[in-house]
């Protein structure tokens, strides 16, 4: 699990401007709005929020189509007994199994059920569109300098 994040030694950093909170605003509401889709998607889809992240970190894990519970506790930000209680509620849903693990028999593997892999599939098909204008979003911001102390150009609009 991460630690929370704070200031090391060094130089404070500048003071931020009115320009950088306003694009600061600009991107975490956009961020929030994608937020607010996708819950009430997931809401309309008969999963919760959580839920949803939980099966898209199980397919997404690299090089595999499982996950332990150690890399979903990452993954999500949350406590080992947290996820285990999680895969307990998923697995009464039939949205996935535990298996022993093929190479150490000590490990569990966490892998969709085929009602997990067809939902997983049919929403993040459905977060498709939202993603493509976050993207879009923060690419922008990034190519005008949020984040690098750089001022942010103007667009000729």
């Amino acid at each position: 699990m991460s630690r929370a994040v704070t200031r090391g030694p060094g130089p404070a950093p500048s003071r931020t401007s009115k320009a950088q909170f306003e694009e600061i605003a600009r991107l975490r509401y956009q961020l929030r709005k994608f937020l607010r889709f996708s819950e009430d998607l997931c809401r309309a889809n008969g999963l919760t929020p959580l839920q949803y992240q939980f099966l898209i970190q199980v397919i997404g894990s690299e090089g595999r189509d499982w996950s332990t519970i150690g890399e979903l506790a990452e993954k999500l930000q949350a406590k080992h007994h947290g996820v285990v209680a999680l895969v307990d509620r998923c697995e009464k849903l039939d949205l996935v199994e535990r298996r022993q693990g093929a190479t150490d028999r000590r490990q569990v593997e966490i892998h969709l059920r085929p009602k997990g892999l067809e939902i997983v599939h049919r929403l993040a098909g459905l977060h498709r569109p939202e993603l493509r204008l976050l993207e879009r979003i923060f690419g922008e911001a990034l190519s005008h300098g949020e984040g690098t102390g750089r001022p942010r150009k103007r667009s000729a609009e």
